[in-house]
C-alpha cells in the first residue's frame, strides 16, 4: 500500500483525535509510523493500526475504516486540487480511473490502485463497482462519503453486494446538493 494512504489515515486520526492518539496507535500496533508518501508499505500495517484503534475505541473495524476513509478524503483531494475544484461527486468518481490513478501510477509505478466501473441506473443512482485484491470496499465507501462532503452533497450509499470481498458493488444517490439546495428522492 502506498504511503500516501497511511499519510491520509494519520491526518484523519489527528483530525478526529490528536497527534498523541496517532502515536499511541503506532505503539500499540508495534509500528514506527515512518510513512513517506512515495514509499510502499505492507497492507498489514493498516490492519494493525485498525486493530489498535478498535481496541482503544471499541468501534467495529468496518465502521472505523469507513470513518477513516471519510476523514482522509480531504488529504487525498489536496493532492489533486484541479479535480475537486467545482466538480460534483459523480464527476469526481468517474475521473478516478482515467485521471487520478494514471497520475498515481506515474509517481508510483508499483502501485496497485483499485479499479472502478460505473453504470447509470434508471432510478438515478450511479452504480459503482470496486475491484481490489485488498478487499477495502468499506474504505472506498468512506472516501465516497468524504467526496460528497467535499462537494457539498449528501449521499445515500447502498452496498448492493460484496462487502469485504474483492468486488464490492455500490448504488450511490445524491440526496441533497448544498449548492442548489436541491433534494432528490432516494429510490
Amino acid at each position: 500500500m502506498k504511503g500516501v494512504i497511511f499519510n491520509a489515515v494519520e491526518d484523519a486520526v489527528t483530525t478526529l483525535y490528536s497527534a498523541d492518539t496517532w502515536d499511541d496507535l503506532l505503539d500499540e500496533a508495534g509500528l514506527t509510523g515512518d510513512y513517506t508518501s512515495l514509499g510502499s508499505y505492507d497492507d498489514g500495517d493498516l490492519f494493525l493500526l485498525v486493530g489498535a484503534a478498535c481496541k482503544a475505541t471499541g468501534h467495529q473495524p468496518e465502521a472505523l475504516i469507513r470513518t477513516l476513509g471519510e476523514y482522509a478524503f480531504p488529504h487525498l483531494a489536496s493532492r489533486y486540487p484541479e479535480l475537486v475544484d467545482g466538480a460534483s461527486t459523480f464527476e469526481f468518481l468517474r475521473a478516478v480511473n482515467d485521471i487520478i490513478h494514471p497520475e498515481v501510477l506515474k509517481l508510483h509505478p508499483d502501485a496497485k490502485p483499485p479499479e472502478f466501473e460505473f453504470e447509470d441506473r434508471p432510478d438515478g443512482a450511479l452504480r459503482m463497482t470496486y475491484t481490489s485484491a485488498r478487499k477495502l470496499g468499506v474504505l472506498a465507501e468512506g472516501l465516497i462519503h468524504g467526496a460528497g462532503s467535499q462537494f457539498g452533497e449528501t449521499l445515500d450509499i447502498e452496498v448492493v453486494s460484496g462487502s469485504g470481498e474483492e468486488v464490492t458493488v455500490f448504488d450511490i444517490r445524491v440526496v441533497e446538493a448544498a449548492a442548489t439546495g436541491t433534494t432528490e428522492q432516494a429510490a
